[in-house]
């Protein structure tokens, strides 16, 4: 695998780290700022919304750009959006930069998806995906708990300033390991790129993901209530079971990016499938405090199984201008992430149990296998080898076609 792949995993690790911090930082930032916790959670929305918007928005725009160079210019907006954040005064100051350092966000995924597959063989494309997105994974494991503690003891302001300081290295590693012969996006400009969202393949793609990671994150945003009232660890036990999900998520990615350059399709079929069962069992494994740990690697490697081939996945249907459609997919996650911590809000609220969220992560994931297959089948209907040989087979005058033997 390239040196340049080490380039687009560098960022990939800012990013991870950055997106998931604050969740660790809030009643730090919340005392700092004088306002109420739930007021500083609008801080990871505003984030999210900045990822929501920018992932189509700069991809399109930025569409007959060198592609090294776009991805030289999102992780220099990524700096200085962290920057503004360590400095911001007040809290509405800080809800802009959070909204500004989230827009880079997917459409470096989207395009450094793009570049990663350019620079290896085609059977190596899933794989190339896996080690980029191994630094969002390792950012679970090392990033967001190094960030978090250093918030803790030297303030929340010095966390950003030390995942800025990360951007500037993911700017030198890009200027140098990203090779100019192969970083030219094609002609298609704005309008093709547009016209890539059109097809229905792509937007089933999308709605796979949508359904599948919005079943992961209906059970993980409460996975803490889960492991303290269901599994009785300690509220001071729940950081070191989060890596384990950061371990469990690095083994899936990288499992899936293997399997998924053999047999793409099967592949995300199985990480659904997989992750339907995972959490339909997690009332039985949150009875115990063994179990449920192991609960919480089985969600991570279950969950990011799927996240190379559902990236590939959108890049294939859009083959011809990759890099919109592949940003709309990170778009997609985070739309998972709203709407999945939103449903298992809604089984929580309804009074079903600490458990609940992943019961209802488990219809996602089925939902997500309905949406897969039914991607499937249009796939096979658009193709229909079999009508075209009875149209080209067609002699006119006579009463009926002609009739393809064996």
């Amino acid at each position: 695998m390239p040196l340049a792949l080490l380039a687009l995993a560098v960022g990939a690790f800012g990013i991870g780290t950055t997106e998931f911090v604050m969740m660790g930082l809030l009643p730090d930032v919340a005392d700092d700022l004088h306002t109420s916790i739930p007021s500083a959670g609008h801080l990871v929305s505003a984030y999210a919304l900045g990822v929501v918007i920018g992932a189509p928005l700069l991809a399109a725009v930025t569409a007959r750009m060198s592609r090294r160079t776009v991805l030289i210019g999102l992780m220099v907006l990524f700096v200085v959006g962290n920057t503004l954040s360590a400095f911001a005064p007040a809290q509405h100051t800080l809800l802009a930069a959070r909204f500004l350092s989230g827009l880079p966000h997917g459409a470096f995924f989207g395009v450094g998806a793009v570049v990663a597959t350019g620079l290896v063989a085609p059977e190596r494309r899933a794989r190339s995906v896996s080690l980029m997105f191994l630094g969002l994974t390792i950012a679970n494991i090392a990033g967001v708990p190094a960030a978090t503690l250093v918030g803790q003891h030297l303030g929340w302001r010095a966390a950003f300033l030390g995942v800025g300081a990360i951007g500037l290295v993911a700017i030198a590693a890009l200027a140098l390991l990203i090779p100019h012969d192969r970083d030219h996006a094609p002609a298609t400009g704005l309008r093709g790129e547009l016209a890539a969202l059109r097809s229905l393949p792509v937007w089933l793609a999308l709605g796979t993901t949508v359904a599948g990671f919005g079943a992961l994150f209906a059970a993980y945003s409460y996975i803490t209530p889960m492991l303290t009232d269901a599994a009785g660890y300690a509220a001071g036990s729940v950081t070191v079971l989060l890596a384990l999900f950061g371990v469990g998520a690095t083994i899936g990615n990288l499992v899936g990016g293997r399997l998924a350059d053999h047999a793409m399709r099967s592949t995300l079929f199985g990480g659904l499938t997989s992750l339907a069962v995972v959490l339909a069992l997690f009332p039985v494994l949150m009875r115990a405090e063994w179990s449920a740990a192991l609960a919480v690697v089985l969600l991570g490697a279950a969950a990011f199984v799927t996240g190379s081939p559902l990236q590939l996945m959108v890049m294939e249907k859009a083959a011809s201008a990759p890099s919109l459609a592949s940003s709309a997919n990170q778009a997609a996650f985070n739309l998972a992430n709203a709407g999945g911590a939103w449903i298992g809000g809604l089984a929580l609220a309804a009074g079903f149990g600490a458990t609940s969220p992943a019961l209802a992560g488990a219809v996602l994931a089925v939902l997500g296998l309905a949406v897969a297959a039914t991607a499937t089948i249009v796939d096979r209907r658009r193709a229909l080898p079999g009508r075209e040989r009875l149209v080209a087979a067609h002699v006119p005058g006579r009463r009926e076609p002609a009739r393809q033997s064996g």
